[in-house]
C-alpha cells in the first residue's frame, strides 16, 4: 500500500534504540546519568571534590601549587595532624637536661683517680671528686683506710685504750686488730645501707662506688679526733668538740657524695645518709661501741 515502507528508513530496518538498564547489581556506566539534569558547577572558591574521591576539600588560590601562600606548608612535621619519626631509644619529650634519675651517664665524666688524688680530692674537692668517681670502684684505697682508721679506733674508747695501753703487748695486737676488723665491717654495712636509702628515694647510682666513698669519708673525717685522742683520751673536752666538728663535716660530705653519685637533691641525699650519721654520732664520737 502505499504510504506505508515495511522494513525500510533511516536506521536501515533497525528498531528504534532505547536506553538500556544494567542488568541487576552491576553499574551504570559513567557520564551524564539518564534522566537527571546536570549537576550544578561550583562557583570559585567553593568547595569541590578532589581527583582521588575523597571528601570536599578547600580551594587554594595563589600560584597554583596547590599549597597556600606564605611558605608554610600545614602537612609538614611537628604540626597538628602529622607525626615526626625518631630513632629507637631517643625520648621525644625529654630534649632538656634534667635530673637523670633512673638512667646512668653514658661515659664517666673523667679518668679513674689514683688514690693520692683521690684522698686529696675528698677533702679539697669533693664536688668534682664525686662526680668523677660515680662509675669507677675503689675497694683497695676503701679498705686499707678504713683499717688503718681502725687501728686507731681504739684510742677514741676511753675504756678500750687504757686496756691497750696497760696491756702486754701480745695483748694489745689482738684488741687493736679486732676492733679495726670490727671498723671495717660496720663501715661496709653503713656503706650499704646509705646506697639503699639512695636507691629508695630515686637515686641512680652504683652501690659499689657508693660504698666505697662513703668508707673513705667516715675514715678520713674522724681521723684527727682519733690522733688527737691518742695523747689525750677520748673524754676529753677538745676531743669532744673537735668530734661534734668532724661529724658536722662528715654530714656534709656524705650528702654532697649521695648528691652527685646518685643524682639527687640534696634533701633526699641528706635522708639517704641519716642513718649512717646517725651511727657514727652513736656509735663512734659518743663512744658507746
Amino acid at each position: 500500500m502505499a504510504g506505508f515502507r515495511i522494513g525500510r528508513g533511516r536506521d536501515n530496518g533497525a528498531p528504534h534504540a532505547r536506553p538500556q538498564q544494567p542488568p541487576y547489581g552491576q553499574q551504570a556506566p559513567q557520564g551524564q546519568p539518564y534522566g537527571y539534569p546536570p549537576a550544578p558547577q561550583p562557583h570559585p572558591g567553593q568547595w569541590t571534590q578532589g581527583g582521588g574521591g575523597g571528601y570536599d576539600e578547600p580551594e587554594y588560590f595563589g600560584d597554583g601549587s596547590g599549597a597556600p601562600q606564605g611558605g608554610h606548608d600545614p602537612y609538614a612535621a611537628n604540626n597538628p595532624g602529622h607525626t615526626q619519626a625518631f630513632s629507637v631509644g631517643e625520648d621525644p619529650y625529654n630534649q632538656g637536661g634534667t635530673y637523670r634519675a633512673g638512667s646512668a651517664p653514658a661515659a664517666p665524666v673523667g679518668p679513674r683517680l689514683h688514690w693520692k688524688e683521690l684522698l686529696k680530692g675528698i677533702l679539697l674537692s669533693p664536688k668534682q671528686t664525686f662526680l668523677q668517681m660515680r662509675d669507677y670502684t675503689m675497694w683497695g684505697p676503701a679498705l686499707i683506710v678504713t683499717f688503718l682508721y681502725g687501728l686507731l679506733a681504739v684510742f677514741g674508747f676511753e675504756g678500750a685504750r687504757q686496756d691497750a695501753i696497760n696491756a702486754t703487748l701480745s695483748n694489745a695486737i689482738p684488741i687493736v686488730l679486732t676492733t679495726a676488723v670490727a671498723m671495717v665491717l660496720s663501715a661496709f654495712v653503713l656503706g650499704v645501707v646509705t646506697h639503699a636509702l639512695a636507691r629508695q628515694l630515686g637515686g641512680d647510682g652504683a652501690w659499689q662506688p657508693t660504698v666505697g666513698l662513703s668508707m673513705l669519708i667516715m675514715s678520713l673525717t674522724d681521723a684527727p679526733r682519733l690522733i688527737v685522742a691518742i695523747f689525750f683520751g677520748g673524754d676529753a673536752s677538745f676531743v669532744q668538740l673537735l668530734g661534734w666538728a668532724t661529724w658536722v663535716a662528715a654530714g656534709a660530705l656524705l650528702t654532697l657524695m649521695v648528691s652527685r653519685s646518685h643524682d639527687l637533691p640534696w634533701p633526699k641525699a641528706l635522708g639517704a645518709s641519716a642513718i649512717q650519721l646517725i651511727a657514727l654520732l652513736s656509735i663512734v664520737k659518743l663512744g658507746t661501741f
